[in-house]
């Protein structure tokens, strides 16, 4: 039988600076995937991957490639995964041969990011992943201490776990599991290791992404166990800086003294350290390893009905027509959800910001609105969570009734979780709303029960500004807040995109 011939990759622009601090180009960075791909390959097979494309380079504009492009060749194989609650699919890429990987390095996806699983069973993580990320005052040799404070603990369970740089800042710990498991497990499990050595090191580790208690500390991430989060891939290139590094196995051996200067890897450093050591990380794909009883029997803990008490307790609903506290599916977060901003004069006009997750929609109190320019934080207060139908509610809340006021749906579409977690305080999203485009950061400064206060940023370049017009129309039904209020003109029906 004649052997099928390879397909075809046509490379472009290869002399195309796209490190400029030491003129690395596009051609090289071909290159490297090229040279590195007998030991990439391995840890990105079947696995739905999302690119980090930056097209002119790392100092200029990047954009997540979830979706395979309209201009992917038809050979280029693809998963793929139904958008939540939304018609369509998204088409993640997988990288199973060299040419599906020269073609997305040709496309210029520096950073190669995987999901932790397998797409023959999306439901099961194949590892654990710790991302030890250096808060300000501190460097990867702390990390690197901090590495070994989750190594004595794993150890004692008669766990492996394997190091690696992350190519930016940090290291990030895998502990292979490649027996029968969930998502709620392995986050379950790497939330209590967290805690339990903030608990016990205070003054060296965090588990929260509380930014004000950061400095002088290692934040371990344990929210990448998620079946939406992705981890860079080992042996992928970063472009957190002007010049190259890769994302690196290490050896605990190098960890104990270490010189931070021997921690970032150039790729020539990469290939020469490859040929000489070989990939430290292959029993990373086929060791077989079981978390405690204690935490193989996790569920999701998600409840929205309890979550929605809060909201129930403070309405009246014979007197008001907002939603009642039903809740909305639970099910768990993956490419899409959707998000409304309705803004609200109540007391104090204000803008409300809510997200759709885990069957409800966690809310905020953004008094100025969401800013279009980069670097301007707004205050956002996290309030109770709403039912996923408030999304289209738009009408008079009556006065004397919590939050007695006009409400209009001022945008509303779909978001896309980049990076973060809720519950970690710290959330990177991607909105594609009818006003609101592009990526934005909401964090938290403040954890207080009662009210907890987080930021808002715009990421990036500046979003297309709003104007006054625009700024008191609603989206639903081009009604401004004074025609709501009066009870004038109709609402129009919103379908997710």
């Amino acid at each position: 039988m004649a052997r099928k011939k390879p397909p075809e990759v046509k490379f472009t622009n290869l002399e195309k600076v796209f490190f400029p601090e030491v003129k690395f180009t596009k051609g090289e960075m071909i290159q490297y995937y090229i040279d590195v791909a007998p030991f990439i390959l391995p840890h990105l097979h079947d696995r739905p991957i999302t690119l980090i494309r930056m097209p002119d380079g790392v100092t200029d504009q990047k954009f997540y490639e979830n979706n395979a492009p309209a201009f992917a060749p038809p050979w280029l194989e693809t998963f793929a995964v139904s958008r939540r609650h939304e018609t369509g699919k998204i088409n993640y890429i997988l990288i199973n041969n060299a040419p599906a990987l020269a073609w997305c390095a040709n496309i210029a996806g520096v950073e190669l990011h995987p999901f932790l699983h397998r797409i023959t069973n999306p439901a099961q993580p194949t590892h654990v992943v710790f991302d030890l990320d250096p808060g300000e005052d501190t460097d990867i040799r702390t990390c690197a201490k901090v590495a070994f404070l989750v190594k004595e603990l794993t150890d004692q369970l008669g766990l492996q776990a394997f190091p690696k740089v992350s190519g930016s800042k940090g290291l990030q710990l895998y502990v292979p599991l490649n027996t029968a498991t969930t998502y709620a497990a392995t986050s379950a499990f790497a939330k209590s290791v967290a805690e339990l050595l903030e608990q016990r090191h205070p003054g060296l580790v965090i588990s929260t992404m509380d930014k004000a208690r950061r400095r002088g500390r290692v934040l371990i991430d344990w929210s990448q166990n998620n079946p939406s989060k992705t981890t860079v891939a080992v042996y992928s290139m970063r472009a957190k800086r002007e010049q190259p590094f890769i994302s690196m196995p290490v050896k605990w051996s190098e960890l104990k003294k270490p010189d931070a200067r021997k921690l970032f890897f150039s790729p020539a450093a990469a290939l020469k350290r490859l040929k000489s050591l070989g990939d430290l990380f292959a029993p990373v794909l086929k060791l077989k390893q079981k978390l405690p009883k204690a935490f193989a029997a996790q569920q999701a803990p998600a409840n929205p009905a309890e979550n929605l008490k809060a909201y129930a307790a403070k309405r009246d609903f014979t007197q008001t027509k907002e939603p009642g506290p039903a809740a909305g599916r639970n099910v768990p977060a993956r490419a899409k959800g959707r998000f409304v901003i309705q803004k609200h004069a109540a007391s104090h006009l204000h803008y409300d910001f809510r997200l759709e997750m885990d069957g409800t929609l966690k809310s905020w109190a953004i008094p100025k609105g969401v800013s279009t320019e980069p670097g301007i934080k707004r205050a956002a207060f996290e309030v109770e969570d709403h039912p996923v139908n408030y999304l289209k509610f738009e009408g008079t809340i009556p006065q004397g009734q919590y939050g007695g006021g006009t409400v209009m749906v001022w945008d509303i579409g779909t978001y896309e979780l980049l990076g973060g977690d809720h519950g970690q305080g710290d959330l990177k999203l991607l909105l594609h709303g009818e006003k609101l485009k592009g990526e934005w950061h909401l964090f938290r400064i403040r954890a207080e029960e009662n009210k907890p206060m987080w930021l808002i940023a715009r990421s990036g370049t500046a979003a297309r500004p709003i104007s006054a017009k625009r700024d008191d129309q609603s989206v639903l039904s081009g009604r401004t807040l004074a025609q709501i209020a009066a009870g004038k003109g109709s609402r129009r029906v919103w379908q997710s995109r």
